[in-house]
């Protein structure tokens, strides 16, 4: 197994292998503008430093969002075009998911993400199992649950929902009236949502399907009231 991750839902391009056993080789780096120059060199590299081939890998998992409509787009139609040229499955995960799994927290507790127009992404989370391990990325962190699906909120807006709760990611961060206990880690990492697949494709868990989870409309839209110019 040569499992492939991908995530462009957050200013983070990243990307990792695992090897059904432990990630081999991980790589990130923070540029909200440029996910499509950088995510093919980033797949690049941690292949080069696993001394691996494209052709070896065996699936592909990409970060479903929620997340920014183009950034979102480019780690979910390069995972789709390699798992198309491979001919290899692709699955996705929860962007906020990822980062509940890398967070190494117990209990109860928020990720948030920065969702732009003054809004989050944001999720609750409960941690079982073996707490000790929370934040592994070898696949054996305690299990961490999200209770309900992810939304996207104005902060104010969720304030009594999310009040003394430890909280990661960027969004936690920005609005630290919201977030009382915000914390990282601020973006997800491949790394994370590699070994977290890996987890559940062992356990015989269904993933979900790559397919982008926006939560509401693109920032780009068609005016209203642009003028048809047809020819004379």
């Amino acid at each position: 197994m040569l499992l492939l991750a991908l995530d462009t839902a957050t200013p983070a391009v990243t990307a990792a292998l695992h090897d059904g056993t432990d990630v081999v080789a991980a790589h990130s780096q923070v540029d909200a503008r440029r996910h499509g120059e950088l995510l093919l060199p980033a797949v690049d590299r941690v292949l080069a430093e696993a001394g691996a081939r494209l052709s070896d890998v065996t699936a592909v998992v990409a970060g479903v969002g929620p997340g920014p409509y183009t950034g979102l787009r480019v780690g979910l139609m390069t995972a789709e075009t390699f798992g198309l040229a491979l001919g290899v499955p692709v699955h996705g995960l929860c962007t906020l998911d990822g980062l509940a799994h890398e967070s190494g927290l117990t209990g109860p507790f928020v990720v948030a993400t920065d969702a732009r127009r003054k809004e989050v992404y944001w999720a609750r989370y409960e941690t079982s199992g073996d707490a000790g391990n929370a934040g592994n990325t070898d696949g054996s962190a305690a299990t961490v649950t999200r209770i309900g699906e992810p939304a996207v909120d104005r902060p104010a807006e969720i304030a009594a929902e999310v009040a003394g709760l430890p909280a990661v990611g960027a969004g936690a961060l920005l609005y630290p009236d919201t977030f009382t206990d915000a914390r990282g880690p601020e973006h997800v990492s491949a790394a994370a949502l590699a070994s977290l697949a890996a987890h559940r494709l062992a356990a015989g868990e269904e993933l979900l399907p790559p397919r982008p989870l926006y939560l509401r409309r693109p920032d780009a839209q068609v005016p209203k009231n642009y003028k048809v110019v047809t020819p004379k």
